[in-house]
């Protein structure tokens, strides 16, 4: 890279110059190195597999689906059949088919929660960390105050004053789940701050915003990722729990927590598992394979690991 200060009296910042060719060349080494190292982790390729076929599922369920999700049959707690595979709930409804569309809440409100908490808290964490001082002190014991309560507690609290539903969940969890996103970036920004080009950049004149979205943001996306994996895999069980407890997706709408609920019942439990096993199983795979995809993601952006 070279820098040339540009000695035009109109042009208000330097000129930077690339040199196109090595460095496309180097993302291309580096895309290599992150895949080679991802691939290493089979359970997690297994897991981008699994997700990918949910959200298949969830993206073509109409087409997909036997039957409508809402539409009740003569057949009531019907076990499986040929004529639905995972049989009927109580009221007479097609499993497969709530089970499908149950994809779409959940994986609605782990991506629309991890975003708005990932956006507020990288946005502050940015600020936060660069200009130090009383701004950095505000954020902060904003924060603590977020964090000293007890995260499910809150959640319940805010849940039962906004009321249930999928748009309320999905804003209730993203903008209780920045505190720790905002505090993971202020940590790396306090350290790339006082890196070399950082401040080549500041007495090269930049403008701050610039600096903080296109010289430090770009080095703290590997922290984020990670995090927004993990996140979205929590957000996921938080809805789950929500609706089970009737403070989150609210019925004929299924999700996979609310068709949980149906197993309050010790007869359900015991007698009737496909009303509550399918829906289990699909909340344990699909976190567990956020869960390994967060794990080599965290290994494969690793700038340690030389493997």
């Amino acid at each position: 890279m070279n820098l040339d200060k540009n000695s035009n009296a109109g042009q208000d910042e330097p000129l930077i110059e690339w040199d196109a060719g090595s460095s496309l060349e180097g993302e291309t080494s580096s895309s290599k190195l992150f895949i080679r190292r991802f691939k290493k982790h089979k359970l997690a390729v297994i897991g981008i597999f699994v997700i990918s076929i949910l959200a298949l599922c969830a993206l073509f369920a109409p087409w997909l689906v036997p039957y409508n999700p809402n539409t009740i049959t003569d057949s009531f707690s019907s076990a499986p059949s040929s004529q639905h595979l995972l049989g009927t709930d109580q009221i007479g409804r097609d499993q497969l088919s709530r089970l499908i569309y149950a994809a779409r809440i959940s994986l609605s409100v782990g991506i629309g929660a991890i975003l708005i908490s990932a956006v507020i808290g990288t946005i502050l964490g940015l600020v936060s960390g660069y200009y130090g001082g009383w701004i950095d002190s505000i954020i902060m014991r904003v924060t603590d105050v977020f964090m000293s309560f007890p995260y499910i507690m809150l959640i319940l609290v805010v849940a039962s004053i906004v009321g249930p539903g999928l748009t309320n969940i999905i804003l209730i969890l993203g903008f209780l789940g920045w505190p720790s996103v905002a505090r993971l970036v202020r940590g790396n920004v306090l350290s790339i701050k006082e890196t070399d080009y950082v401040k080549a950049s500041v007495v090269l004149g930049f403008r701050t915003p610039r600096i903080l979205f296109m010289h430090i943001l770009p080095n703290t996306i590997a922290p984020i990722l990670i995090y927004a994996t993990s996140g979205v895999a929590g957000a996921i069980l938080d809805e789950a729990a929500l609706s089970f407890l009737g403070l989150g997706v609210q019925p004929p709408t299924p999700s996979w927590g609310n068709m949980l609920a149906s197993a309050q019942s010790l007869t359900v439990l015991t007698s009737q598992p496909w009303l509550w096993v399918p829906p289990g199983v699909m909340i344990i795979l699909c976190v567990l394979s956020i869960n390994f995809i967060g794990d080599a993601l965290r290994d494969a952006l690793d700038p340690k690991n030389k493997k």
